[in-house]
């Protein structure tokens, strides 16, 4: 898949509508679980899958999604297009993270967006925990462990993380890769 942006350009848009530090590092770290998920899931289109996890929450701040939920995703759709960038694939990836817009996962790529953005919080979660507050002290077992702690990061919609499984991935890889991903780029993170 061919992105129609490259990812300057897209790291440009997020800043041109993402003010908010939390939001852009957020959409860093699901970028980079993106990437991850790629290199196993779609070797060819690591570099579309980041752009899509980078982009997937464009209209956090321009979407009235505290008052209609089902705005989240759309109004992302839309700012693409308007800037230039319409692309379906994308679009829909972007949407079916948020399936309160109507439109539920059903490729690899939408299995693993929605996927990828709980998880990156999940994992920051626990980061926050350890004394050092780093990813890289993070282990699997940790993950696994706080997973089946429904109080903790309840925020973090556990369902939407086990859909990776429709892509034929275990949780076990995925927390892996996804632990990988964000501890390459951890000091983008803060983590």
């Amino acid at each position: 898949m061919e992105a129609k942006l490259t990812r300057e350009q897209a790291n440009d848009l997020l800043h041109k509508y993402v003010k908010g530090e939390n939001y852009i590092v957020h959409s860093y770290a699901v970028e980079a679980i993106m990437r991850g998920l790629a290199k196993k899931l779609a070797p060819d289109d690591v570099e579309y899958w980041g752009i899509c996890g980078l982009l997937h929450d464009l209209d956090e701040e321009t979407a009235p999604w505290r008052d209609d939920f089902a705005t989240h995703g759309p109004v992302s759709c839309q700012i693409l297009q308007d800037e230039g960038f319409g692309d379906p694939v994308m679009e829909n990836a972007i949407k079916s993270h948020n399936p309160a817009c109507g439109k539920n996962p059903e490729t690899t790529l939408e299995y693993a967006l929605i996927a990828a953005d709980p998880m990156s919080g999940f994992i920051k979660a626990i980061a926050q925990i350890y004394p050092d507050k780093k990813v890289a002290s993070v282990k699997h077992k940790s993950v696994t462990k706080r997973f089946k702690e429904a109080r903790f990061a309840a925020g973090a919609n556990r369902q939407y993380m086990s859909l990776i499984e429709k892509t034929g991935m275990s949780m076990d890889e995925f927390i892996d890769i996804a632990l990988e991903s964000m501890t390459e780029i951890a000091d983008v993170l803060g983590l």
